[in-house]
């Protein structure tokens, strides 16, 4: 689907009050820069992956032919239906899993099977229960051999930066779940791996709370641009964070189109009413049917 032909005096990417023509402009430096990191390097590259497990009469086929790729500062959605292999395919970019044919590879070097490339957030917050806040968002470089004062001095910055300021020595249970999460993310970020995989990590929160992690979500990503892999059951959540989208068929996955997201960033709530976003949204709803 090529946005670029789009009439744009139909699009009004105009969150925050700015005019028409800026706004126009700002749209399409990003897309002049969006097509020089096209040669940017890859952070991950994922080519013709295939997957089965054993079932209780024969084989079932869960990814068939996968192949999808992720630039360096670039977040990248994948949409599908339910059971198509999605967290199958996390597990095998993580090297918990081997693929029965296909490539995977992270910045440029084939780890198939390997562990320790990638940070990875749940669905769940996954935090140790018996270790404060400060010490769980230190926990990926902490094993990465640093030591621990320096790393608390860093995470009680980062914590403050995220809105956990007066929690760095509080346990899991005592915050909300969308404070977890914000942990958990932020755990993520501050791993030494670049590439970062992200599995529906707000399936479990309430719609409010959701929608506040969307909007803290896409304002960090956009000061720090590390390589995102997501996860998502919401087109309008893939479309809001996303700078392209995967959309996976049913089991056994393929992939059926990569979509480029054609909005300028910041991003902000407003353009979840804009027309051309509800029209993509309709695109990718009928891709998924």
């Amino acid at each position: 689907m090529n946005m670029q032909n789009e009439d744009k005096t139909k699009f009004n990417p105009n969150y925050e009050g700015d005019g028409q023509q800026q706004a126009q402009e700002r749209l399409q430096q990003q897309m002049q820069q969006r097509a020089a990191d096209s040669s940017s390097p890859l952070a991950l590259h994922i080519d013709q992956v295939d997957m089965s497990f054993k079932g209780a009469k024969e084989r079932v086929q869960v990814l068939d032919g996968i192949s999808l790729s992720v630039r360096k500062g670039e977040f990248v959605s994948l949409l599908g239906p339910s059971g198509s292999g999605k967290s199958t395919l996390f597990h095998l970019i993580g090297g918990l899993l081997k693929p029965e044919a296909g490539d995977i590879s992270i910045h440029g070097k084939s780890v198939v099977g390997e562990t320790g490339h990638v940070s990875y957030m749940p669905q769940q917050a996954a935090l140790f229960p018996w270790r404060t806040i400060e010490d769980n968002v230190i926990l990926g470089q902490e094993i990465a051999g640093r030591g621990k004062r320096e790393l608390r001095a860093e995470a009680r910055e980062w914590l403050r930066n995220v809105g956990l300021e007066g929690y760095e020595r509080a346990y899991p249970h005592m915050l909300s779940g969308g404070m977890q999460q914000r942990a958990a993310f932020l755990r993520a970020l501050l791993s030494p791996h670049e590439l970062m995989l992200l599995d529906e990590p707000f399936s479990a929160l309430d719609a409010l709370t959701r929608s506040d992690m969307q909007r803290w979500l896409v304002e960090l990503w956009e000061r720090h641009r590390r390589s995102v892999l997501f996860i998502t059951h919401s087109i309008e959540e893939a479309l809001l964070l996303s700078d392209a989208i995967y959309v996976l068929s049913a089991r056994p996955a393929s992939v059926v189109q990569r979509m480029d997201v054609p909005f300028a960033r910041p991003r902000r709530e407003e353009l979840l009413s804009n027309p051309q976003f509800l029209r993509l949204k309709q695109d990718v709803q009928a891709l998924l049917r």
